[in-house]
């Protein structure tokens, strides 16, 4: 039993470790490290063992700056719409420090929230295969196996949707890396060394988010 308990407890301190790290080292990732990131990914559940995931790793700069640019441009859309529509104004709305919110509003309209994917020294970009039916709940499953590995080992990771939310951002993708159109590409993750370690962002307790039977019957009642 205390074998058992122990590891659970390793397993729950990786889970509760991970964080979205955006700055990074120039200490490169080790080709072991990599490998062991990619398995983690291999070994992911899929519907039917389809396994539609293909990874791309990107070391060179070039592309890696290539991809930044990319990055920044779909970030700096989407916040941008979240600003005009008064959406962003809303979710901020709790926060007094004036200069602060001026200083994130900047960042996210830039798009340069989403550019340090220049900065990593490894992007893997995740692609899946288009004509798998659970292709977006597996390529899901197998980053956040990445993710939870790369915490493992530890280093630092962020996993970036927003180089492919935009069908323009995301052929332009395609004809950078060569993927085929049968592939979709889902979304990158940033790999390398953190010079920073954010604090946890909250979490919403278990009694709030888990029913009884239906929707709405507690399941834990009100925690302290």
């Amino acid at each position: 039993m205390t074998e058992k308990y122990n590891i659970t407890e390793a397993a729950m301190k990786i889970i509760h470790d991970r964080r979205s790290i955006r700055d990074y080292s120039d200490e490169p990732v080790s080709e072991e490290d990599l490998r062991m990131i990619l398995e983690a990914g291999r070994l992911a559940p899929s519907g039917e063992n389809a396994q539609p995931w293909r990874f791309i790793v990107v070391r060179d700069p070039d592309t890696r700056e290539r991809l930044g640019v990319v990055a920044r441009g779909g970030s700096g859309r989407r916040f941008t719409a979240e600003y005009v529509t008064k959406k962003m104004h809303e979710r901020f709305s709790t926060m007094e420090d004036e200069e602060k919110k001026k200083a994130i509003f900047e960042k996210l309209t830039s798009g340069s929230v989403s550019a340090f994917l220049s900065t990593a020294p490894v992007n893997i970009v995740v692609c899946g295969k288009k004509d798998v039916w659970d292709m977006p709940y597996d390529t899901s499953a197998a980053i956040e196996n990445m993710l939870l590995m790369v915490t493992a080992l530890g280093l630092g990771a962020c996993w970036v949707i927003a180089p492919c939310i935009d069908i323009r951002d995301e052929e332009r993708l395609k004809a950078l890396l060569d993927v085929p159109e049968e592939f979709k590409v889902i979304s990158i993750i940033a790999v390398g060394h953190s010079t920073r370690y954010p604090k946890p962002r909250p979490r919403l307790p278990l009694h709030e988010l888990v029913y009884l039977e239906a929707w709405g019957q507690d399941y834990y009642g009100e925690e302290e």
